[in-house]
C-alpha cells in the first residue's frame, strides 16, 4: 500500500498481470479494428495494403454503399426487436411475479417446465414454429418473428425476474396485502420499482439475442421482411465483379453497431443486475 496515496502499490506480479489484460484486450480487439480500417479504405487501397495499416485516402463510399444494401433491414430489425423485447421483458416480470408471489398448485412443477425452453436449441422449434405461423397467417412477416423471438425468451425472462422476486422480502408483499393492494397495485407500485436492475439485464440479454439472430431471421422471413443479419449474409456471399471488401465490412459494422453500443453504455447494469438477487433479504 502506497503511504501517500492509500493506494496499493504497483508489484512485478500486478504489472504483469495489468500487461497479460492489455495484451488479451489488444488480441480481442484486432478483428474489430480490421473491420472498421477496412470500411473506411478503397478497394485499390485494400489490395495494396496490409491489414492493419491505416488507409491512405480515408473515404466513407464503402459505409454509404452498405448502408443503400442493408439499410432497410435495419429498420426490419429495430421494428423486430423492440417490441419483441419489450413484450418478452413485460411478460416475463409478470411470470416471474406470480411463481414467487403467488404460489398456486403445481407452480413448481410449471416453473420446472418452463425452464425447459432455456435449454431447447433454435432448431427444434423450428417446424412447430412454423406450422403456428401460417396458420395464424403471419408467415414471412416482421410481426411473425416478433412472436417467435417474445415465446421463445419468456423462458429466460421468466427464470431472471422469478429468481430476482424470490430474493424480495416476503413481509414486504404481506403488508401490501394487509393495506388492501391487490393483484396488479402490488406489482406495479411495489416491485416494478424495485425491478430496474434486473429489468436491465433482460432488456440487454433479449435485445443482443433478437439482433443477433440468424437461424429464425432467415427461416421464418423472406424479401423485405428480412432482419439484418441475414441481409447481410446475402450480401457478403454474393457478390458480381470485383469483391468490395469496404462494403462487407462497413456492413458488418452496421449490424454489430447497435449491439456494441448498448453493452457500451449498459454493460454495467447488467453485471450488477446479475448479482442483484443473489442473496435473499
Amino acid at each position: 500500500m502506497n503511504p501517500m496515496t492509500g493506494k496499493p502499490a504497483l508489484t512485478f506480479s500486478r504489472v504483469a498481470i495489468y500487461a497479460v489484460l492489455l495484451l488479451a484486450a489488444a488480441i480481442y480487439l484486432v478483428p474489430l479494428v480490421v473491420m472498421l480500417l477496412t470500411s473506411f479504405k478503397t478497394p485499390d487501397d485494400i489490395r495494396t495494403g496490409n491489414l492493419l495499416s491505416l488507409p491512405e485516402v480515408f473515404t466513407a463510399i464503402g459505409w454509404v454503399k452498405a448502408w443503400g444494401s442493408v439499410g432497410g433491414y435495419f429498420w426490419n430489425s429495430v421494428m423486430i426487436t423492440v417490441p419483441a423485447v419489450l413484450i418478452s421483458t413485460f411478460i416475463g416480470a409478470m411470470n416471474g411475479y406470480v411463481l414467487s408471489m403467488w404460489k398456486f398448485r403445481g407452480s413448481q412443477l410449471f416453473f420446472g417446465l418452463l425452464l425447459f425452453g432455456c435449454f431447447l436449441p433454435f432448431q427444434t422449434v423450428l417446424l412447430p414454429a412454423s406450422f403456428t405461423l401460417g396458420k395464424f397467417g403471419l408467415a414471412n412477416t416482421t410481426t411473425g418473428l416478433v412472436l417467435v423471438h417474445v415465446v421463445y425468451g419468456l423462458a429466460f425472462t421468466t427464470l431472471f425476474f422469478r429468481n430476482y422476486y424470490v430474493s424480495v422480502p416476503d413481509a414486504l408483499v404481506k403488508a401490501a396485502r394487509l393495506d388492501g393492494a391487490g393483484f396488479f397495485t402490488i406489482f406495479g407500485k411495489i416491485l416494478l420499482p424495485m425491478s430496474i436492475p434486473i429489468v436491465m439485464v433482460c432488456l440487454i440479454w433479449q435485445f443482443t439475442q433478437i439482433w443477433n439472430d440468424f437461424l429464425f431471421g432467415v427461416v421464418f422471413a423472406s424479401g423485405d421482411a428480412q432482419p439484418i443479419t441475414v441481409a447481410l449474409n446475402n450480401l457478403v456471399n454474393t457478390s458480381t465483379g470485383v469483391k468490395e471488401y469496404n462494403v462487407d465490412m462497413a456492413a458488418a459494422m452496421i449490424a454489430g453497431l447497435p449491439t456494441l453500443l448498448v453493452y457500451i453504455f449498459a454493460g454495467k447494469y447488467f453485471l450488477r443486475g446479475l448479482t442483484a438477487g443473489a442473496v435473499k433479504g
